[in-house]
């Protein structure tokens, strides 16, 4: 009996021996894997307007800047007015620490960034432009074709830090944020009343825009990304400002403005599902960014909003850029209770829920 259980249990260690060391070794296996393929988003690269602007503006002789407090008073870790037009983080931002990067995607031109730190994420986004290049022109901001050009160059600079095949590898397993449009209608075509207001109808107009995204997308798809989100417009007649300037009709949302918007956002759908038919190898998400924007507007209970009219900087009705500075009063004390912070850009609180949407909408799309 006594030489039965002492073999039982002799088994009985022996086994578990072994599957501890199974466990071990499956371990070791599946940690090197992880090193070998790194995460399974390799960097955020960011294309744009000021609503993923990170920092660009900062170094280009253009007056539309925010790096100058009240912008980016509750960034994390401190106040830093890093030329984010918000009081804290983009959305770019919440996603790049969501896929298990740096919670900051930093700016291209910015120096204080090397290849070393773009590699995980890099925007090349600017506050101002447009897909149309007379857009950029207007305030003296950088032109969409521009941002190419900087796309193009930082490839070069990965190369040559990382070697070829990495560099491919981080470009075509990085998720490309695109958001841009607002200032072809808000700053362009409507403000300016001359040049594309005079060549186009509306309808023409946004053909025109859905044109220029496709040749957009299509180039940097041949360039090497494969994972993009390409954001549809906001109600851009609720902005603050349009508010403000619809002020004969009691200030509220812009429904022309609003519907400009819906139509071009059913054309850049029809664009999407196009270009994905045509590139297999392109993983294309088109976020829906008004509905979720309506959203915050008729239900500001629901996200514990108390104001969803005006922004929180200054009297928060016409107020942006330079005018959204230190010296002006009445700046609310909360953001968090507002959909705005300025006239034109969100609060960072807003900007994260818009940013687990865009990945909602990017798991749901295929391209996570």
């Amino acid at each position: 009996m006594a030489s039965s259980r002492h073999s039982q249990l002799a088994e009985a260690a022996l086994s578990l021996l072994l599957a501890t060391l199974a466990l071990s070794i499956a371990g070791r296996r599946s940690s090197a894997a992880a090193t070998v393929a790194g995460p399974r988003v390799t960097a955020v690269i960011v294309f744009g307007d000021s609503t993923v602007d990170t920092g660009n503006n900062n170094q280009i002789g253009t007056t539309l800047r925010s790096d100058f407090p009240p912008y980016g008073r509750d960034m994390p870790g401190g106040a830093r007015a890093t030329g984010r037009f918000g009081n804290g983080r983009l959305p770019p931002d919440f996603i790049s620490e969501s896929l298990g990067l740096p919670p900051l995607v930093p700016a291209y031109l910015d120096p204080a960034y090397g290849i070393k730190d773009l590699a995980h994420g890099v925007c090349f986004a600017s506050a101002g432009t447009g897909v149309d290049n007379a857009t950029a022109g207007v305030l003296s901001v950088i032109p969409l074709w521009k941002e190419v050009e900087y796309y193009k160059e930082y490839q070069r600079r990965l190369r040559a830090y990382a070697g070829a095949a990495r560099a491919r590898a981080i470009v075509r397993g990085a998720l490309h944020v695109v958001s841009i449009g607002t200032n072809d209608f808000l700053e362009n075509y409507y403000m300016l009343g001359t040049g594309r207001f005079m060549q186009y109808t509306v309808p023409e107009f946004s053909d025109f825009l859905v044109a220029g995204a496709r040749r957009f997308l299509s180039e940097i798809h041949r360039l090497g990304a494969r994972r993009v989100t390409f954001a549809g417009l906001s109600p851009i007649g609720c902005l603050p400002l349009e508010r403000t300037t619809n002020i004969f009709r009691g200030g509220v949302c812009n429904e022309e403005y609003n519907r400009v918007a819906r139509e071009y956002n059913v054309k850049v759908e029809a664009m999407v599902r196009g270009l994905r038919a045509e590139l297999p190898t392109l993983r294309l998400a088109y976020v829906p960014v008004y509905d979720a924007m309506l959203d915050f507007i008729d239900n500001p209970a629901k996200y514990g909003l108390e104001n969803v009219e005006e922004g929180c900087c200054a009297t928060g009705r016409f107020e942006m850029g330079f005018m959204c500075n230190d010296e002006m009063p009445m700046t609310c004390d909360d953001a968090d209770k507002f959909l705005f912070w300025d006239a034109f850009h969100p609060t960072q609180k807003v900007n994260r829920i818009m940013a687990n949407n865009t990945l909602n909408d990017c798991y749901q799309q295929g391209v996570l």
